[in-house]
């Protein structure tokens, strides 16, 4: 997987694209690539910015003054004109981007208790029965990290390190397959070598694991 990190990258916008976005009194988002893309947005689409704008009701009074970038995207994020474009760092509004993209991430690792689920149905079905023998998410989401394909859409830093993140995996099949291997590796090498993991000592629950990663 490759990282995304919000405190290094900047987007690159067109700035007829946004322009148009912002007239088309549609709900519009930003992709990480600078794309425009409009709700639906797709299952696994990225997003740095979601909104709507609606211009105020025309007055005779007060002339209409068009709105600037920051007014429509907010003040969290750094945004500078260069010519045709807009260029835009995010990562000030990261608790808010962390909102319009967890719905579509693959796993959570924006808390201090670290991943804990997968939301893909069968993804989640390994990381749950692979805890039986003492296999966390960690290990599953290093894993995936680095054999598989996706984003690591993030912040990170260091001095102080720190460090935030949504995982997008582009193939779940591909990383159910990684995943599930490597389990059922680890789990017969377990079995072998590890006494408190010998089948004479199998719970109701770890012989349901043993035999959803076919290891006896």
């Amino acid at each position: 997987m490759k990282k995304f990190n919000l405190f290094k990258e900047i987007i690159v916008v067109s700035k007829k694209e946004l322009l148009g976005a912002m007239n088309s009194a549609k709900r519009f988002g930003i992709n990480i690539s600078g794309k425009i893309v409009y709700e639906p947005f797709d299952s696994k689409e990225i997003i740095i910015f979601a909104g709507i704008h609606m211009p105020k009701p025309l007055s005779p009074l007060m002339p209409q003054k068009a709105p600037s970038f920051e007014d429509v995207l907010g003040k969290n994020y750094q945004i500078v004109e260069d010519d045709d474009r807009v260029l835009i760092k995010a990562f000030s509004n990261w608790q808010e981007i962390i909102k319009l993209n967890i719905e579509r991430a693959s796993y959570d690792d924006t808390t201090g208790d670290g991943v804990s689920e997968f939301t893909e149905s069968d993804l989640e079905d390994i990381g749950w029965h692979a805890t039986e023998f003492d296999i966390n998410y960690r290990t599953l989401v290093e894993i995936i990290e680095e054999s598989c394909d996706g984003t690591l859409l993030c912040i990170e830093q260091q001095e102080p390190y720190q460090f935030s993140g949504l995982g997008f995996i582009a193939d779940d099949s591909h990383a159910k397959e990684v995943i599930f291997a490597y389990c059922q590796n680890e789990i017969k090498r377990k079995i072998t070598e590890e006494s408190h993991f010998h089948p004479d000592k199998f719970d109701d629950d770890t012989q349901e694991a043993a035999e959803f990663f076919e290891v006896l």
